[in-house]
């Protein structure tokens, strides 16, 4: 089955991770390695109610990270295996200036 995570950025080519060879790995190691990467980015939630759905987090983290770390292929795979991990869906399209995360 085909898996890949697409991140698209203003005024960059869209990135596309591709999982096809990836590891498979735990929701819930998936979840936790976002929030560490939440925190250590110092992301904000998306809500004013404080309340952090693992889509918004996917999305604040790839604004965060930017197209800089992107450039990173490790760090990049991890986080297209956290995301389809977390989310429970093989493909993941994170439109980062649309503030939007589609399946």
């Amino acid at each position: 089955m085909r898996s890949e995570v697409n991140v698209t950025f203003k005024d960059v080519a869209p990135i596309r991770i591709s999982l096809d060879q990836a590891e498979p790995i735990t929701q819930e190691a998936a979840r936790a390695w976002l929030d560490e990467q939440f925190t250590a980015f110092g992301c904000e939630p998306l809500r004013l109610t404080g309340k952090v759905l693992n889509a918004d987090k996917v999305l604040v983290v790839a604004e965060a990270a930017g197209p800089a770390r992107f450039a990173d292929a490790t760090w990049a795979q991890q986080f297209g295996r956290c995301t389809v991990a977390a989310l429970g869906k093989p493909v993941v399209n994170v439109d980062v200036p649309g503030t939007s995360v589609g399946y």
